[in-house]
């Protein structure tokens, strides 16, 4: 298969962070490719009844010492945000945009994204802060402000929502490889497993 994988995520979902630092260097062995997918997580919620993890009880203690934990294991940054979870509609239509036009760009967008909400605990819910990211990246700040309002990228970022919900997708993050569903950070070895086999 040479299909690309597909890489299912929420900028709020702390999962998906740690999954955002380790998905391209798990496949990269095998040659195969990353596709990125923002969606909205809160439309699946909808649709299956779940919430956010640290509304949970017992559970949500539970996460918030494992996300601090996986930081340290890992040796990536870590702050439990506040306000959290919030709305990231922005940050997925910026990355659509930038995503058609330069893949690799709209990859360290959502990284630097990533980082600025779980790195530092930066509020990145709106438009502004979003273009702020982006503009350290050397993107035109007002051409992304631009885009992030236009009608048209916002029906991307619904469609993509609703493909991936068509799709299985449930939570966050989410991958889809050679047509197998497969959920969770700490399922990546599966990932791994699979390209090595050809599928089990």
């Amino acid at each position: 298969m040479t299909d690309s994988i597909k890489f299912y995520f929420d900028f709020s979902s702390p999962y998906s962070y740690f999954a955002a630092h380790k998905i391209e260097a798990t496949v990269a062995p095998f040659g195969r490719e990353v596709a990125w997918r923002p969606f909205m997580l809160g439309k699946a919620f909808g649709l299956t009844g779940g919430k956010p993890l640290t509304e949970t009880p017992m559970k949500g203690d539970y996460c918030k010492h494992d996300w601090e934990r996986l930081a340290r294991f890992m040796e990536v940054p870590w702050v439990f945000p506040d306000p959290f979870p919030i709305a990231t509609q922005a940050a997925a239509r910026a990355f659509y945009w930038l995503d058609d036009q330069d893949t690799a760009l709209a990859k360290k967008f959502a990284l630097a994204a990533f980082e600025s909400y779980f790195g530092r605990g930066e509020n990145i819910s709106s438009p502004n802060k979003v273009a702020e990211i982006a503009a350290t990246l050397g993107v035109d700040g007002e051409q992304l402000l631009a885009a992030v309002a236009d009608e048209a990228i916002k029906q991307r970022l619904k469609d993509e929502t609703q493909s991936a919900i068509d799709a299985g997708v449930f939570g966050a993050p989410y991958f889809i490889v050679d047509g197998e569903g497969i959920w969770g950070a700490d399922r990546m070895w599966m990932i791994k497993r699979w390209l090595k086999s050809g599928g089990w």
